[in-house]
This record gives structure tokens, C-alpha cells and sequence, in this order.
């Protein structure tokens, strides 16, 4: 069933591809000319600007890592969480090969430096080592270790392998790791049950241009970001623990969202973006 409006969504189209355009070239040579406060910054203001653009309202619950570099570990329910998360976390997303097709998105994902992930079991190693590489250096990571996107109802199991890069050491410490849960779980102020949520979650065999068509033209969407504590593999033990602990967290956080809860009962919450 068709909702929303296509004026409002003509609009939005059209004031994301003027804003892109003229704050991509300028980012790009922020980069060539290695000024980096620019370039660790200036992707934060623009997901935040499409944010605005696009309607969505983000709520945090939690602190995110103020530990560089931190490897965040996500569950995964659209191509909105982009623009959630990279409006939040300054850094770089772990992506699907897929991603390197699609034209536009492409250029944008490898203008943020996105590591794409080979799925193929030959490829993973040269993925995992361009993670520990690009960690090594003092970058965060944003992971999504379900490998796909999910129906944004519940998680997925984490892949353990994907958390292999968190064995790595800097000045003999392990990496910073830290549990990040999203759900969209209002439109225009009235709670998502199971059969709208489809409107956000991009998942399965579902078309990618009518459903992000259908999406723009929605009205005021409300994500909730939960941080949890930050972690490391000396703490869990080893990766296959890590990736367990994560997932429990995480999936624990998209139920309570799901059922109008916040992590720890403060149902009533509203917690304010954290810009730190």
C-alpha cells in the first residue's frame, strides 16, 4: 500500500543531490590536500544535514567510545543507517563488495573510504587485513557483522570471522570494541509495528529504487542509536565470545526498541543526540 507524499519526496530527492554535489567536491580536495580536521569532520555534518533532509529524527541512548581508534560492531536494517551512524561516529564503514557496483552510492561510500568485504572465503583474508591495517592507523571502523541487512524485527548471528581484526594490538593494548544497536521505531510520532517496518528496513529481494522512492516521501521517521559499554577480546576471551557478547547486546536493544522499551527500563526516556 502506497503512504506518503510524492511532492515531499521530490523535494528531498532533490535537496540531497544539490547538497551532495556541491560538499563532495570540496571533501575531495579536503582529502588531496590532507587537511584532516575536514576530513574526519565533514562527513559527520553531511549525514547529519540528510538526516534532516530525509526526516529522520535520531535519539541516543549511551555514550559512544571517546577511545580512537574503536571498532563499532552494528546490526544492519537499511541503506539509512548510513547516514544514522555516520552522523554520529567519525570513520570509515565495512560494506558488502555489492556496494562497489551500484552507481552514485559507490562513489560516495569510496569517498568515506569504505572497506568492502568479499564474501567469498579466499577474499576474506585481504579484507580482514585492510581492516587491521586501516585500525592500525588510528581510524574507526563501523562494522555490521550480520553480513546483510535485516527485516529490522530482530538481529542476525554475528559472523565470528568478522571480528578477527579485534585481535590486533596498538601499544600493546587490543582494540576498542563497542556494541551499537539501531531501530526506526517511529513515523510521524506513532510506534512501527512488524508490518510497517518494511517502510525502513531494506532486506531480502526487495527493489532498492521503489523502496527508497517510497521512503523519501514518508514523514518524520525516529531512529534510536544505543551505545553500550565498550569491550575488548582480553575481557571475552577470544573473537567467537566477542561476537556472542555483541549480539546479545545488540539484539537485546533492537527487542526493547521494537517494544517501545529502552535498555534498563527507562521506558519513558528521551535521550538527546550525543555530538561528542
Amino acid at each position: 500500500m502506497w503512504i506518503g507524499s510524492p511532492l515531499r519526496g521530490g523535494f528531498r530527492l532533490v535537496s540531497y543531490l544539490l547538497l551532495t554535489l556541491v560538499l563532495l567536491p570540496l571533501y575531495l580536495l579536503s582529502r588531496a590536500l590532507g587537511v584532516q580536521p575536514v576530513v574526519r569532520w565533514m562527513p559527520v555534518v553531511y549525514h547529519r544535514v540528510v538526516c534532516v533532509i530525509l526526516g529522520i529524527r535520531v535519539r541516543v541512548h549511551g555514550q559512544r567510545s571517546d577511545l580512537i581508534p574503536t571498532l563499532y560492531v552494528c546490526n544492519h536494517v537499511s541503506y539509512l543507517d548510513i547516514e544514522v551512524l555516520g552522523g554520529l561516529i567519525p570513520g570509515s564503514f565495512v560494506a558488502k563488495a555489492e556496494v562497489a557496483t551500484w552507481p552514485f552510492f559507490r562513489t560516495l561510500a569510496k569517498a568515506q573510504r569504505t572497506i568492502f568485504i568479499e564474501r567469498r572465503s579466499g577474499k576474506t583474508s585481504k579484507s580482514r587485513d585492510e581492516m587491521m591495517e586501516r585500525l592500525n592507523t588510528g581510524d574507526n571502523l563501523m562494522l555490521f557483522p550480520e553480513g546483510t541487512s535485516s527485516d529490522g524485527t530482530r538481529v542476525l548471528p554475528f559472523r565470528s570471522a568478522l571480528f578477527g581484526v579485534a585481535q590486533l594490538r596498538r601499544n600493546d593494548k587490543p582494540i576498542t570494541v563497542q556494541p551499537v544497536a539501531i531501530s526506526y521505531t517511529r513515523l510521524d510520532g506513532i510506534p512501527l509495528g512488524r508490518y510497517w517496518r518494511p517502510l525502513f528496513a531494506w532486506f531480502g529481494d526487495l527493489d532498492l529504487v521503489p523502496h527508497l522512492w517510497q521512503m523519501v516521501c514518508l514523514g518524520e521517521t525516529e531512529a534510536l542509536v544505543t551505545f553500550f559499554p565498550p569491550v575488548d577480546i582480553d575481557r571475552l576471551g577470544d573473537r567467537k565470545k566477542l561476537a556472542e557478547y555483541c549480539f546479545r547486546q545488540v539484539s537485546s536493544a533492537v527487542q526493547a526498541a521494537n517494544s517501545s522499551r529502552l535498555p534498563g527500563g527507562r521506558g519513558g526516556e528521551s535521550p538527546s543526540r550525543d555530538d561528542g
